[in-house]
């Protein structure tokens, strides 16, 4: 006769629960603080910061500080209007240079040649530029366009944001049309379209939230860089009417200019100047998130 195996015993419940002096639970426990002392430590100098932008710069969030002109040296008042308004006009240029590019190659490397040796070349020149410094996005701007038009400019500057925003973008959207499910695609195919038509029709409409996504998280990044403005658009003192195509104010480089100012008026300014381009910055961002939460298939 075969001899079988005895079937083993299964352990007492008693077993599986460790008590609080078990090797296994203290080490757990003690991990768990350590986790929660660093994630702590991690939010003490972000809220420390905030906490000093809202103290210092709060004293001078009035209507007036959005409607004036910077300040002269020694002048009392002023504000960021003219500043604030060239760093939007900025963004805006950067986000109609990049995105359509940026969308356009991420349509290419998802959907017609995912697998080509040109997609992974425009991959790799992708994330090597998504750690570029923002200096050198602005070297390369002052020599493409700062020096060709022989002027600092708002174009020169939005330019430069581009090259900065566009692996973002890239990146993201082509994430995210490769999240569209396969029968979408098979679906339209089925009924008639081509691939061009299937992708523009249905591909991109069911990824527009994931690629609207990164644009904002893109606009978030180039709304606080200084380096690239400072080779592109420099600063003016006066409102941006009709010309693009002259030197340009930004909030990043009012702060920067008058952040090292011995008039404290002019470092009043500089501090309100932070915290609205902080507030620009994490709305965008917090915008970002919440509208790729909720539109996250459930």
């Amino acid at each position: 006769m075969i001899a079988h195996d005895e079937p083993r015993a299964r352990p007492a419940a008693a077993d599986l629960n460790w008590g609080l002096g078990h090797r296994r639970t203290l080490l757990s426990a003690a991990l768990t603080v350590v986790a929660g002392a660093m994630t702590v430590a991690a939010m003490v100098p972000l809220l420390s910061v905030l906490a000093m932008l809202i103290y210092r710069g709060g004293q001078r969030l009035t209507p007036q500080l959005f409607l004036a002109l910077p300040p002269a040296a020694g002048m009392e008042g002023g504000g960021v209007g003219n500043a604030l308004v060239g760093t939007l006009l900025m963004v805006a240029i950067a986000t109609a240079l990049s995105v359509p590019f940026g969308v356009l190659a991420a349509v290419f490397l998802a959907e017609f040649g995912p697998e080509t040796r040109l997609a992974g070349a425009v991959r790799f020149v992708a994330k090597v530029l998504s750690g570029l410094p923002s200096v050198l996005a602005g070297l390369f701007a002052y020599a493409a366009v700062v020096l060709a038009t022989g002027t600092y400019s708002a174009l020169a500057g939005g330019a430069a944001l581009a090259v900065l925003m566009l692996p973002t973008v890239l990146l993201t959207a082509e994430q995210a049309l490769k999240a569209v499910p396969r029968r979408m695609r098979e679906a339209a195919v089925g009924m008639g379209c081509t691939p061009t038509q299937a992708v523009w029709h249905v591909v991109l409409p069911a990824a527009l939230p994931g690629v609207l996504t990164g644009v904002m998280l893109a606009v978030a990044r180039a709304a606080g860089e200084t380096a690239p403005l400072l080779f592109t658009a420099l600063f003016s003192d006066y409102w941006l009417t009709r010309n693009p195509m002259s030197p340009t104010p930004s909030l990043a480089v009012l702060i920067f200019d008058f952040s090292s100012s011995p008039f404290r008026n002019q470092v009043e300014v500089a501090w309100a100047a932070s915290l609205v381009l902080v507030a620009l910055v994490m709305l965008t961002n917090v915008a970002a998130r919440t509208w790729a939460a909720r539109s996250a298939p459930k």
